[in-house]
């Protein structure tokens, strides 16, 4: 939304736009099948745009420690190799434990998705995460179809 100076502007093709928003729609149909608690499935329409950026900003930190480490001997540690142990570290961040009643307020209020489904959710949607763990094809952390918005 924003132009290179920093200006509020809508510089994106009509084309652009219309691929962006086709992408989004792919996240939010994805997060839309997320049970929150009971019965209650995220409400994509509002965290969509946080589930984008928590998708965004764990692939540009994945790439940018890739080319930061790309001339160190990184090893396995405790069983983990080093790509195993970024994602360990990001699901980290996010580890909480909410009241039912909390997560149903949170599921009409709060634009980011819970902290289960800010990991779980942009993992599925990463094929380097696949990758470093050897999940094949039909493995729960695997879509089908994963959705690549960047």
């Amino acid at each position: 939304m924003f132009d290179a100076q920093g200006n509020l502007k809508d510089w994106w093709t009509p084309e652009d736009a219309k691929a962006f928003e086709e992408r989004v729609q792919c996240v939010r149909d994805q997060y839309a099948e997320f049970t929150i608690v009971d019965e209650i499935k995220i409400n994509s329409k509002l965290t969509s745009g946080e589930d984008v950026a928590d998708i965004g900003g764990t692939l540009l930190a994945y790439i940018a420690w890739k080319d930061a480490t790309e001339t160190e001997n990184l090893q396995p540690i405790d069983g983990f190799t080093p790509d195993q142990r970024f994602f360990i570290g990001m699901a980290q961040w996010a580890c909480e434990n909410q009241r039912p009643e909390n997560l149903r307020a949170n599921a009409i209020t709060n634009p980011h998705s819970p902290g289960r489904y800010r990991i779980n959710g942009v993992l599925q949607d990463l094929p380097q995460f696949a990758k470093a763990f050897g999940c094949g094809e039909k493995k729960p952390m695997v879509r089908p179809k994963a959705c690549k918005v960047w």
